[in-house]
C-alpha cells in the first residue's frame, strides 16, 4: 500500500490528529482489502498484507554489489565500558531480545544491508502485529469506541532499529532534541502523523535514538495511542539492555535460481515478510521473504528503515513465502499463475506490460511463494517476473535446519 493512500484512507476531512492508531489501522486494513478486491475481481490471488500505522509497504532502495560497507563497530561508545560489536556482514543478526521495565525487545526478524529490526511489546498496551479476519476487522470499529468508553488498553506498535556503523545521521532527525541518556549520546523528535512527513505532528508518536558504539546508532519508533505511554523515559530504559550478541546468519526458507541483472538483495525477513512489513505482521505465521531492487541505496546518512519513506524506489520486487492461508483466493495445489498489476506498456512504445505478481503453489496448496512488483516502480515483465518465480527453490518450511543463510540464498 502506497503511503499516499493509506493517508487518504484515514483522514479524509477530519484533522490528522483526530484519528487514533486503531483508527489507522482498521481503516488502512479496510483500504487493503478493497485493493486485493480487485485483483481477486480478475481471478488474481493476491497477497494479504496487514497496514499498520507507519508499516507501510513502501518503496525502497537495493544496495549494488561492490559498494563500500560501513566501517566496522569497533568498540562501544567511549566512556561507557560496553561490549565489543563484531564487525559482522550484512543480513546477519548481532543482537538478542531483552526486557526494559515495561518494554519488551523481541528477538529481531528483519535485516537489511544497513540495520536490524525487531518489535518492542508493552505491558498494559495492544500490539497490533496480527492480521485480523474480514470479520474481526468490520467488527472492530465498534470494539474501539468500546475501548474508548470503557478506558480499554492503548494501542502500541514499535519497533527498535539497530543501525551499522555509520549508517544513521542523528542530525537528519528533524527537531530532534539532543540528550544524554546513560552516558550515551541520544535524540529524541515527536513524529508525523501517519510517520508522514506532509503531516502535522503528534505528540503521541515518538523517536528515540542513541549511539550503542562508535559511529554506531539504534532507535526505537513508537506510534501509540497514549500520549504519556511509552513515554521518552521510557524509551530511554532500552538503552542499557542492547548489548551484543554472537553473530548469526540470517536465514531464509528458500534459494532463488534467477535474478534479473542489475537486482541486488536490499531487506530479508526470517519468520516474517521482509521490511516493516515484517514487523508489522510479526505474529501472522509468515516464513520469510525478501526485497530485491536497483540502483543502490545509500549506506549512510539514514534516519528511518528505508521502506518508512515513499517514492525513492525507481525499480524493485519482494519475495514472500508464506502460509497460503496468507492469500485471499484459495489453493491452486502445484500451479504457477501470474497477473498484471496494470495493462500499460513500458514506454511510449508498446513492449511487455508492466507491474503485477505470480504465485507459486506448492503441491499440497499449503504454502505460497509470491513475487511481486507492487509498490517497487513496476519495472519487471510478467515474464520476468513468472522467470523469478519459477526459479524459487523452498525448503521445509517448518524446519529451519533446512533453510539457507540469506547472504547464500539470495545469490543464484
Amino acid at each position: 500500500m502506497q503511503l499516499h493512500d493509506l493517508v487518504d484512507a484515514v483522514t479524509g476531512d477530519e484533522p490528522p490528529t483526530a484519528r487514533t492508531v486503531d483508527d489507522i489501522i482498521l481503516a488502512g486494513r479496510r483500504a487493503e482489502r478493497r485493493r486485493r478486491a480487485g485483483f481477486a475481481s480478475a481471478g488474481a490471488a493476491g497477497l494479504v498484507v496487514v497496514a499498520v500505522a507507519g508499516a507501510f509497504l513502501l518503496p525502497v532502495l537495493g544496495a549494488e554489489q561492490g559498494t563500500p560497507a560501513p566501517a566496522p563497530a569497533g568498540t562501544a561508545a567511549s566512556g561507557n565500558g560496553a561490549a565489543e560489536w563484531s564487525d559482522a556482514a550484512p543480513f546477519t543478526f548481532t543482537f538478542k531480545g531483552y526486557d526494559a521495565g515495561t518494554l519488551h525487545v523481541q528477538d529481531p526478524i528483519v535485516v537489511s544491508t544497513a540495520y536490524q529490526i525487531a518489535s518492542v511489546y508493552s505491558d498494559g498496551h495492544t500490539s497490533n502485529d496480527k492480521p485480523l479476519t474480514k470479520e474481526e476487522a468490520d467488527a472492530q470499529g465498534d470494539t474501539i469506541e468500546q475501548k474508548k468508553k470503557a478506558g480499554g488498553k492503548p494501542s502500541l506498535w514499535a519497533y527498535l532499529t539497530v543501525y551499522r556503523p555509520g549508517a544513521f545521521d542523528p542530525a537528519g532527525i528533524k527537531d530532534g532534541r539532543n540528550v544524554t541518556v546513560a552516558g550515551r549520546k541520544a535524540v529524541q523528535a515527536t513524529l508525523p502523523v501517519g510517520l508522514d512527513p506532509q503531516n502535522e505532528l503528534d505528540p503521541r508518536n515518538k523517536l528515540f535514538a542513541w549511539e550503542y558504539a562508535d559511529n554506531a546508532w539504534a532507535a526505537v519508533t513508537s506510534v501509540s495511542t497514549d500520549q504519556a505511554a511509552p513515554s521518552f523515559e521510557d524509551l530511554g530504559g532500552l538503552v542499557e539492555g542492547l548489548k551484543p550478541s554472537r553473530p548469526t546468519p540470517a536465514p531464509v526458507p528458500f534459494t532463488v535460481g534467477y535474478v534479473p541483472r542489475g537486482y541486488k538483495p536490499l531487506q530479508i525477513g526470517t519468520h516474517a515478510l521482509p521490511g516493516l512489513s515484517g514487523i508489522a505482521t510479526a505474529r501472522a505465521g509468515d516464513y520469510g521473504g525478501a526485497t530485491y531492487t536497483k540502483p543502490a541505496a545509500p549506506l549512510s546518512g539514514l534516519t528511518a528503515p528505508y521502506d518508512q519513506g515513499e517514492g525513492t524506489i525507481k525499480d524493485g520486487f519482494h519475495i514472500f513465502v508464506t502460509p497460503s492461508t496468507s492469500s485471499n483466493q484459495s489453493p491452486e495445489p502445484g500451479t504457477t499463475k501470474c497477473h498484471n498489476a496494470s495493462n500499460r506498456p513500458v514506454g511510449d512504445g508498446g513492449g511487455p506490460e508492466v507491474g503485477g505478481f505470480c504465485n507459486v503453489w506448492s503441491a499440497d496448496g499449503k504454502v505460497v511463494v509470491q513475487v511481486s512488483t507492487g509498490g517497487l516502480g513496476n519495472g519487471l515483465s510478467q515474464s520476468e517476473l513468472e522467470k523469478i518465480a519459477k526459479g524459487i527453490t523452498v525448503a521445509d518450511v517448518n524446519d529451519e535446519s533446512t533453510w539457507t543463510p540469506a547472504a547464500k540464498a539470495l545469490q543464484p
